[in-house]
């Protein structure tokens, strides 16, 4: 059976996304007046932060826009999706860290679109927030080597892992704004007020510029009862902060990383991708400026 037969209704319903698809594709993303510069973080884990580092870079590359991802997590999740290298030996952001090498040195291209790179994370990257205690400006080493790249790129996301060690300070430290994707669950809003807190002492002492511009809301199941709530509860907190796109629960958007693809590559029509699409237009619609800071209005 042609699965774009219009007189079936998942005919109908494939052909509806493909023509959203092609119609979404054709429309520009508007590129922003200066670099913007991206933390996604979350301390709990599972909440989608690779999942929305990568399909936001892939789809904002997709449309001319030159994203850098740096892969701040040691498992590796962001580069493993992207399909760049990160078996242990392999350059990457912990010789940056360190200060063995530039971060134009450890970039490599993503097969995913023309302007997409990645810095990736190697499993030795698990022991730097050790290494990093006894060196000097240890929270803004990030900082200093997105300062000196001569890539010219639009955006950059940085993954952080889930934690509120190091490597996530550095983060914050190199970050003008802060992406939050939090998931349509139970105890959504469970640990972020250590993680807006933390955010608060980095803007006093470290990075005034830093502002929590984002919220992505994951996970959500328009099946249940909660993930309505758990909408209209972080939109009650957080306000215009929060993306209108919502991403929904979709197996798509799992299988896409075992694959080494985002999921925009790997089935661009599943409800994930249009969703991904959707969010990275609305987030470039933005444009760079943001909202006031994390610390009131919360």
């Amino acid at each position: 059976m042609d699965p774009l037969d219009t007189s079936t209704p998942i005919g109908a319903a494939a052909a509806a996304a493909v023509e959203a698809l092609t119609m979404e594709r054709r429309r520009p993303f508007p590129r922003p007046s200066r670099q913007r510069i991206f933390a996604v973080a979350n301390q709990k884990g599972g909440v989608g932060k690779t999942t929305t580092t990568v399909n936001l870079s892939a789809a904002l590359a997709m449309h001319g826009i030159r994203v850098l991802v740096i892969d701040l997590d040691p498992q590796g999740n962001a580069s493993t999706a992207l399909g760049v290298e990160h078996r242990s030996g392999t350059p990457s952001i912990y010789e940056v860290l360190l200060g063995d090498r530039p971060l134009d040195e450890v970039i490599a291209q993503s097969g995913e679109a023309e302007g997409l790179f990645c810095a990736p994370a190697t499993i030795d990257l698990a022991g730097a927030e050790i290494e990093l205690v006894s060196m000097v400006a240890r929270e803004g080493r990030l900082r200093r080597a997105i300062a000196s790249l001569s890539h010219e790129v639009d955006y950059v996301f940085i993954d952080c892992p889930p934690s509120l060690g190091l490597l996530t300070v550095n983060a914050l430290v190199a970050a003008k704004e802060l992406l939050i994707p939090i998931q349509c669950e139970y105890y959504a809003l469970e640990g972020l007020g250590q993680l807006l807190r933390n955010v608060d002492l980095v803007q006093a002492h470290l990075n005034q510029e830093l502002r929590l511009s984002t919220i992505l809301l994951t996970m959500y199941d328009s099946r249940t009862r909660l993930a309505d709530q758990v909408v209209q509860e972080v939109k009650d907190h957080f306000g215009d902060r929060v993306l209108g796109t919502t991403i929904p629960r979709n197996v798509r958007l799992a299988e896409a990383p075992s694959y080494g693809q985002s999921a925009l590559t790997y089935d661009p029509v599943s409800r994930g991708s249009l969703s991904y699409l959707a969010a990275a237009r609305e987030l470039a619609e933005r444009g760079v400026e943001t909202p006031n800071g994390a610390g009131g209005n919360r």
